[in-house]
């Protein structure tokens, strides 16, 4: 089971890489109604530009952390046990805009993968 969590740490660190940099200035379908990108995600949801970049920072901090820790895995427990947190604070964004599930699937997923790693290291 530890290859499984092994092979999701890299996958959830990829993800979080891909819409916190590759993507954050794109549209995606999985944002909010009238969001073109990350900033605009965040002040549809409400919050400030300060909170999307400690957001943003945590978020890529604890991808790095997963990367890591397929050597130690203590250190890939507590960044996906971080990240199951932020996870769900990314889903009841989702529910507080009152998007349809269909939007916050990545982020349930990122949830389900980093619940995954938590339990299997």
């Amino acid at each position: 089971m530890s290859n499984l969590a092994i092979v999701l740490q890299i996958i959830i660190a990829l993800g979080i890489v891909n819409v916190w940099v590759i993507r954050r200035d794109r549209e995606t379908g999985y944002r909010p109604e009238g969001a073109s990108n990350i900033a605009d995600e965040f002040a549809q949801y409400g919050f400030s530009d300060s909170f999307r970049r400690v957001v943003g920072a945590t978020k890529l901090t604890l991808a790095a952390l997963l990367v890591i820790g397929v050597a130690y895995a203590p250190l890939a427990i507590a960044a996906a046990a971080g990240m199951m947190i932020l996870m769900v604070g990314a889903v009841a964004a989702h529910v507080k805009v009152g998007d349809p599930i269909l939007k916050s699937v990545p982020a349930l997923l990122m949830l389900a993968m980093s619940t995954l790693v938590v339990v299997a290291r």
